[in-house]
């Protein structure tokens, strides 16, 4: 971030520049501000108090819910409050996790066969056509709440926009648990997807903006522990469910159920507090330091101004806020929104290329082919969904420590390497033999593997990243085009899975082991590492960037004298100090040698130093 002598960096573009950049005298290391340093932060802290607040959205008042100050859950703590919405947060996504999960064995139900008609053996590309549609019509529905709850979180709130979420939501569980054929059930997973979609829009943005940059990823990799636990919990429930003789009430008591997760949602999230950044976004300044009282444990001054002059040029610039002028923009600001929504959702749609879609959902087909019983399968898949879950606990540990890049970058190598062997394993795997056994227990293995390897690493960060690109007056618009991205990644993957089992079995596998390889060149060279920065400060780097290439764009913003310029690195917490502090970075400038070091190994050595070094620039390391 740029600073001068203790300014803040998160000033719109149009300020004057003396503030982006860093000067200093030749005796320097003097803490005392310049008088004409102090005269500018004056007169810019009395531009920022006068800002033109938007009047509220006429509409707002129809949509039930919302914050109130008095009716918001108080705590003496705040740590207490942070994992209070660290819970209810996570019991959001563990409806996510669920609803998704909940299909994985209604799919197998004979009864739930017969009342949509795909049980005929006559017909089985229509069958596989069908059972693979039912499942994706639903994300259709999640793009398109996405897209009204990011418009609707802006206007009345985040509270508002997940209440409305779980309004459709209610509906469509109750219309999937009574459906009685095709068509029906179709019309119910559109209808549950667009609540879905609006309460997964909603949720990371809210959580995210109520908590501090140095614990978003802990903050969101403990709720997604929550999120795979839905997922397993689904499947359990559908697995003991299955043992009913009743095969009725087999697939339609897990579809009910989510009932209970979704008036708990839609009731407890109006007793916690709303998004400081929204409320200040509105002009409930109150109430926005209220908030930030409530859920910070140090001082807030800091924090305040910052959103405040974000608040003020966001503002100034709402009228090329809309879906249609961030998808094709005017100017340059436009161009800057753009940018970030390709990031959004290609990240995304990433996440699915990789195939926990196909794990997941079609697991127990994955494990049949691999020459296990039925019942066997389901058990194998229901096991390896409760690895999956204790294996997203290292994303508390390495999203934060290690940065978003990292983690995701090195995570796509290990699940292209166990994908590959996984493959080729499965290929003699389907075949009869005296080592049959032996290949299908090594695939089980591969795939428990697989799985636990993307709970760690790319579960949560597409997920978490459009939290911290998007500025405030998008932010939830932001996480909208996220959805649309998950909707579009999962509905295709969802949809051509079946087909692809039919069609090249255990080249699926080997499939995906390319798109994993296909995926790591677009992390590596397009996504600015975000670890460690606040919400505010990422404005810089889209701001001064200037190129789609995260190093090119790196030293764009070192040409600027900007002190945050090393955007393949995670942003340390002794760093950010000196940042608020108005000092240079003290690790922003490389030392020619350093560069060369690596020629003063000797040859056995330099190799591996030279990797370590060019990794360790790139952020990997």
């Amino acid at each position: 971030m740029a600073h001068q002598h203790g300014t803040d960096s998160s000033l719109p573009p149009t300020s004057d520049k003396r503030n982006s950049r860093v000067n200093f005298p030749a005796d320097h290391l003097k803490n005392d501000q310049s008088p004409d340093s102090v005269l500018h932060e004056k007169q810019h802290e009395e531009d920022v108090e006068n800002i033109n607040y938007p009047p509220p959205w006429k509409w707002e008042k129809y949509f039930i819910g919302g914050y109130s100050q008095g009716r918001m859950l108080k705590f003496k703590n705040p740590n207490t409050m942070y994992k209070a919405i660290n819970l209810f947060a996570g019991v959001a996504i563990m409806f996510y996790g669920y609803d998704q999960g909940v299909m994985s064995q209604v799919n197998l139900n004979e009864d739930y066969w017969n009342h949509m008609g795909i049980n005929s053996p006559e017909d089985s590309s229509r069958n596989v056509a069908a059972e693979g549609g039912i499942v994706a019509v639903y994300y259709g529905g999640t793009l398109i709440g996405a897209l009204i709850a990011g418009s609707l979180a802006d206007r009345c709130g985040r509270i508002k926009a997940v209440v409305f979420g779980s309004m459709w939501a209610l509906l469509g569980a109750a219309l999937q648990a009574s459906a009685y054929n095709i068509a029906w059930m179709c019309c119910a997973r559109v209808i549950a997807g667009v609540g879905v979609g609006a309460i997964d829009c909603v949720i990371p943005v809210w959580s995210a903006e109520v908590s501090s940059h140095s614990a978003r990823g802990a903050f969101l990799a403990i709720e997604f522990f929550m999120n795979i636990g839905g997922l397993a919990l689904a499947y359990w429930i559908e697995y003991f469910a299955d043992l009913n003789p009743n095969k009725v009430m087999a697939w339609r008591t897990p579809l009910a159920l989510q009932i209970i997760f979704i008036i708990i949602i839609g009731v407890g999230i109006n007793f916690f507090p709303e998004s400081p950044r929204w409320l200040m976004k509105v002009g409930r300044e109150t109430e926005a330091r209220h908030v930030l009282h409530a859920t910070r444990d140090a001082d807030i001054e800091f924090e305040l101004k910052s959103i405040k002059k974000v608040v003020k040029y966001e503002i100034e610039t709402s009228g090329q806020n809309h879906y249609w002028a961030m998808l094709f923009p005017k100017d340059k600001y436009s161009r800057q929104l753009r940018w970030r929504v390709f990031l959004a959702v290609w990240l995304q749609i990433m996440q699915e290329l990789v195939g926990i879609g196909v794990v997941t959902v079609y697991a127990v087909d994955l494990f049949q082919d691999a020459g296990f019983s039925l019942q066997l399968s389901k058990l194998l898949a229901g096991f390896n969904n409760i690895s999956y879950m204790f294996s997203v606990v290292f994303a508390v540990y390495t999203l934060d420590r290690f940065g978003r890049r990292s983690t995701m970058v090195w995570g796509a190598v290990a699940m292209a390497l166990i994908l590959l062997i996984a493959g080729i394993l499965d290929k003699y795997a389907q075949v009869k033999g005296p080592n049959q056994r032996a290949y299908g227990a090594a695939v089980a293995a591969m795939t428990f593997l697989y799985t636990a390897t993307f709970g760690a690493t790319w579960l949560t960060t597409p997920w978490l990243y459009p939290t911290e690109i998007f500025p405030l007056n998008v932010r939830a618009k932001g996480g909208a085009w996220s959805v649309v991205g998950w909707s579009i990644g999962n509905g295709v993957i969802t949809m051509i899975t079946p087909f692809l089992f039919q069609a090249i079995s255990y080249g699926t596998l080997l499939l995906l082991f390319g798109l994993n390889i296909f995926c790591l060149p677009f992390v590596i060279l397009m996504y600015p590492e975000t670890a460690g920065r606040s919400l505010e400060q990422m404005d810089t780097f889209f701001e001064n960037g200037g190129s789609w290439n995260v190093f090119r764009a790196s030293h764009n913003i070192r040409e600027l004298q900007i002190d945050d310029w090393r955007w393949t690195k995670k942003l340390h917490p002794e760093d950010q100090k000196e940042l608020e502090k108005g000092r240079r970075l003290s690790s922003a400038v490389r030392m020619p040698e350093e560069d060369e070091k690596d020629a003063r190994q000797s040859w056995k050595k330099r190799p591996a130093y030279t990797f370590r070094r060019k990794a360790s620039n790139a952020g990997l390391m």
